[in-house]
This record gives C-alpha cells, structure tokens and sequence, in this order.
C-alpha cells in the first residue's frame, strides 16, 4: 500500500503488487491477491458506510420516506453507530466479519441510492436506513455486549446480518422490534410478543432461525460458508423475501457444496485457496431446468454468490470458479478501469447516444464492452476448470468434460480476438486480454479426442448463427429488392443484400443454447435425448441424434409455417451440412441466417406466404452474393 499526500493528511492508497496483476491477468489468482483485493474493499464499504452516516444524521431520512407506525419503536441511527462503535473496540473481528459480509456491502450501495433518490425496493427509506441499527444488533450481541437498540421489522421478520432472524407477529408490513441483550441472552419484541434466543442463538428457539453456518472439507483448515436464506440483500440485483429451506434441501446443499469443494482442492487448488478467503457465502434458489443453472454476483457484494440448486456437485465446483472470476474481476476494475465510460463511450451512454454491443457467446442478449469482459474473464476461468478436471473425471464424464473444455477455449478465443484492440480498452484492459489471449493459444495447443472437438465446434458455431437471427437485420431496402428479385424469378439476389446487417437487440431471444444443452444430455450418460429441454424443438432433438434426414424436414416444415423459431434457420444450415446439393443453402443459413430470416419474413409480408426454405436459402447463396461475402469477411 502507498501513501500520497492530501494537504497535510497522508491518505492511504490501495495498489495491486506486481504478481498479484500478473495473476489476476491471466485469469488466475490465489490467496495472496485476494487478500490484497479485500484490503481495497474494506476501505470502500467503510467510507461507503461513513457516508451513510453522514447523509442520515444530516436529516435527509425525514424527507425521504415515512416513519415507523405510530406504537412501533423509533430508530436512533445515532445509537446504532455508537454501539457498532462498541463493537468494533470489544471484538474487532467481530466488526470485521459483519462489515465485510457481501450483504452488507449490497446494503450499504442500495441504501446509499435510496438516500439520494434512487429506490431499489418497495421498502420505506426509514427501513433500509434502519438497517444500519440491525448490523450493530448483530455486531454487538455477537460480541457479548449488553445493550439495546430498535431494528426494522420487514413482513414480520427481524434480521440480525449474520446471526439469525426472529418471526413475529405484525399488523403493519413495515414495523420495528426491540433487540435487548442481557448476558449473552437475546430478546426481539415485537408488537404482539417477543422471541427469546439463548446464548448460542444456534438452537431451535420458537420463532428463531440461525443463520446455517457450513464447514467443508475433511481436512483442517475446513472452509466456512454461509449458506445465506434469509438476508433481504442476498440476492442481486433487488432485495428479497426470506427462502427458507427445508431440512431435506438444506442437507442436499451441504452436500453438493462439500463435495463440490473436495473437487476444487482436487483440480483448482489455487481458486480454492482464493475462495477460502474471499468466498463468504452462498444463496441457494431453486433447481432450474437440467444443464440450465443460473447464477449471480454483485460488484457491491464481494463474496457472495446466488446459485440455483445445481445438477451435480461438478456443476456447482464449475459455477463458484465462474462466479468468483466476476468477483475478482469487478474487484480489479473498482481500482482500475478496463474499458473506457463517458459520453458515447459506456457503459453509460450520454442521451441520444447508442451504446455499442456486442456478441457473447454465453449469452442470448447483445453485451456491452464492460458487460463483455468480465464474461470472456469468467468462462476463461470456466475453461480453465474443464481443462483440469478432465484429467480427474470419472471415464463415464470423459466426453462430456472433452467437451465442456473444447467449446469454452473456443468461445473465450473467439471473444478475445473480437475486442482485443478495441479503442475503448484502457491499456490495463489491453493487457489483461493480451494476457488471456496467450492463456487461449496455451490451451489451444492441447489434445482433444476428435468427435468430442467437432461436436464443440458444431455448438459453438450454432449458437452464433441463431443469435444472428435474432439479432441482426440486412438493409431493409435490400430485402425488399430481394422480395422483388425473388418474385421476379431472377437468377440471383441483389448484391446489395451483403451489406452490413444492422444491430437491433431482440428482447425475445432465447434458449441459444439449445444446441449446447442437447449435446451435454446426449454426453452425460444419464439417459434422454434432451427432448422437452425448454427451446428444443422436435426437430433439434432429430439433428442431435444425428438424423440429418429427419431433422432437414422437420425444419424445413417449421420454417413453412408462420411463428417460426428464428433458430431453427441455423438448425436447417447445420441439417444440410454435408449434402452437396445444398452446400451453398448450408453455408448461408450457418454463417447469416439473418438474411433468410428477413426475405422469408417479408416475403410473406407481401404474399401472405413464404418460399420454400431450401431454395430460399440456396437462391440467397447464389455466387454472387456469397462470394462477396467471403471477401469482406
């Protein structure tokens, strides 16, 4: 850490050490840097904090929103510092752990908006602000302190950040409760009754629910998580509602977390050893459909990941390795940008100005630059974790981490080169996928067996296709002169069709990850072919069994009719590859089905029915449009 001079105050300033950027660029990074990145932190959340402080006992509260219910107990924000103060003095650690919990840290962002105008949640400004009097409850009963101190009651529950959450009985949705500590003894009273909570507060007190505290690992050191239910800022981007688990749940998540965890120490020892400083807790949600988790991190809540039940204990180790790659990611960038921000430059435009998107190969929607780089960093990291655990899988996971491992190298490479020498990088950024990009071509070296590598390829480059579809439109005067020349019979269309498509973001694009979720059902050995996987038509299923035959009708029907899923356009390309009769159909519809798509749409616009799809596609692959194409690529 250095120091630079403010007038006559030394003000400290926190700089990465060399090894720990050299890391970090790569992708990687152990315990050592992310020591170095929560120093960083805490200084934030503590300056975030004192400007909360500042702002509420400045009386903007009063103006913001309305006070407690008449009867409730007012909330002295004064009282609350001063026993968080306390605190701090008694049982530093304690102060610590609470101060860098990832939901206090999302707290102290949303609240600090809320203060200046910016609501994040249907919660009244004296509630989020009180907030503040629930962490030092937390702080001080945690340090054995006796005191007490007035807390919100959110829809009859009182949160204790870290400790636990008393149900009580309410008449308002919005109210407060007592916190008394005598002698280590809790008592939160509410309107209608109080619940009383032993010196351990891990019990089963009537109306108490600790906070699950899980030890992972066989051996000593284990790793300490929370697995967070209740907190309303567990969740990201909004607040929410308490998810309690059932014991049943509870178990299967100490479960998939415990082993998942074995499996990092086993083939990511270094993201372990980074994750049992900077990883504090995890939010479980409800299982998704099968290969379709979903998971998110918060800039403002480093340490914290919200993960839906996973499908196995593989997949949860692959989620926490993506996952804490944001978490270090967005860490880097708060002490340095990667990409550029202003007027015209993002990631927040200035009015009137477009902001420039871009293709993500793990996305349905276009992305922002800044949005870009941390999904190349989290799947370089993603990559990473196939690549090792490949070596360690169980032989009847072998294709399916060949797999897994051959399509992420390929996508992370691919998004490198296409912003690498972007003008809006800084040169920290360049570095950083200048770094990634030798990482990419060190991988790109290594063995992969040949069914499994086509098979990647394949996915990889179907989901590009059907994101073109979706998301890029040709000139419209040159499909209408495409509509005419069609219509007219000529002999090919209109060069001017191979003009530059037009980005127009389709808020309706899903599940281009069809190809990729069928292709990991038919690669995991536990039986289906992915039919019934939410966006899989009939026909996709037919094209991963690998019936070309029956998967060419089946899209060329869909593509007949009206309502057509703008994906199966890619799905016909891959269908025809081979034939070569229709080489140049599948050529089109695999690299821009996005001009099939239009002159179908339109020439039903002005028909009231469409082309055959096939000789649509093989009249729009006519050499003169095609090889023009090919030229400018």
């Amino acid at each position: 850490m250095a120091r630079r001079s403010a007038g006559s105050v030394e003000l400290p300033v926190h700089r990465l050490s060399a090894a720990g950027f050299r890391a970090l660029a790569r992708g990687e990074g152990g315990r050592a840097v992310v020591v170095e990145l929560l120093a960083a932190e805490r200084s934030r959340r503590m300056l975030l904090l004192r400007a909360l402080y500042d702002g509420l006992s400045g009386g903007g509260v009063s103006a913001e929103g309305p006070t407690p219910p008449a009867g409730a107990a007012a909330l002295s924000y004064r009282e609350a510092w001063a026993l968080l103060e306390r605190a701090q003095r008694t049982a530093p650690d304690v102060f610590e752990d609470i101060l860098m919990s990832p939901h206090t840290g999302m707290w102290l962002s949303l609240a600090l908006r809320q203060l200046r105008g910016a609501s994040f949640e249907d919660a009244p400004m004296w509630a989020v602000a009180g907030h503040l009097s629930a962490l030092a409850a937390s702080a001080g009963a945690r340090a054995g302190l006796d005191f007490s101190v007035a807390v919100p009651v959110r829809r009859g529950i009182a949160f204790l950040p870290t400790v636990g959450c008393a149900e009580l009985k309410v008449a308002e949705s919005w109210s407060t409760a007592q916190v008394v500590s005598r002698e280590g003894k809790l008592r939160i009273i509410g309107e209608q009754g109080a619940v009383v909570v032993g010196p351990g507060r891990e019990g089963g007190a009537p109306g108490w629910r600790a906070v699950r505290r899980l030890s992972l690992g066989v051996k000593r050191p284990q790793k300490c998580l929370a697995l967070e239910e209740f907190d309303p800022y567990r969740t990201f981007p909004q607040p929410s509602e308490p998810l309690f688990l059932s014991e049943t749940d509870a178990r299967v998540w100490q479960g998939m977390l415990t082993d998942a965890w074995e499996l990092l120490l086993r083939d990511e020892p270094e993201s372990a050893e980074a994750m049992r400083v900077g990883l504090m807790s995890v939010t479980p949600t409800p299982a998704r459909e099968r290969f379709r988790p979903h998971s998110v991190t918060a800039g403002d809540a480093f340490g914290g990941v919200m993960a839906s039940r996973p499908d196995d204990a593989t997949q949860l180790a692959a989620t926490l390795v993506h996952e804490f790659q944001h978490i270090k990611l967005g860490s880097l960038m708060r002490l340095r940008p990667l990409n550029l921000t202003g007027p015209g430059l993002g990631p927040h435009p200035g009015p009137g100005l477009a902001e420039e998107l871009f293709y993500a190969p793990w996305r349905d929607d276009p992305r922002p630059l800044g949005g870009l780089l941390q999904g190349i960093y989290a799947f370089a990291g993603v990559t990473r974790f196939w690549r090792s655990h490949r070596q360690s899988a169980d032989p009847a996971q072998a294709g399916l981490t060949h797999f897994e491992f051959a399509l992420w190298r390929t996508q992370v490479s691919s998004t490198v080169e296409l912003v690498r020498t972007h003008e809006r990088l800084t040169p920290l950024g360049r570095q950083v996928l200048d770094a990634l990009r030798e990482r990419c071509a060190e991988w790109s070296d290594e063995s992969v067996p040949a069914a499994e590598l086509r098979l990647a390829q394949e996915v990889a480059a179907d989901h590009r296709a059907r994101w073109r579809a979706h998301h890029l439109r040709p000139p419209a005067a040159a499909v209408q002169e495409a509509v005419r020349a069609w219509r007219r019979r000529d002999d090919r269309p209109p060069p001017v069709l191979a003009g530059e498509p037009v980005l127009v973001p389709d808020a309706g694009a899903r599940f281009l990850d069809t190809a990729a979720v069928l292709a990991r059902h038919r690669l995991s050995g536990a039986g289906g072919d992915g039919r019934g996987a939410e966006g899989a038509e009939d026909a996709d299923v037919l094209l991963a069994r690998g019936d070309l035959a029956g998967a060419r009708g089946a899209f060329a029907a869909l593509l007949s009719g009206t309502g057509t899923p703008f994906g199966a356009w890619a799905g016909l390309g891959r269908a025809l590859a081979g034939d070569e009769a229709h080489e140049g159909a599948s050529w089109l519809l695999r690299n821009h089905p996005e001009r099939a798509c239009a002159v179908q749409g339109a020439l039903r616009n002005a028909t009231g029915q469409g082309a055959d799809p096939v000789r649509l596609a093989a009249w729009l692959a006519r050499d003169g449009v095609r090889d023009g194409v090919r030229g400018a690529e």
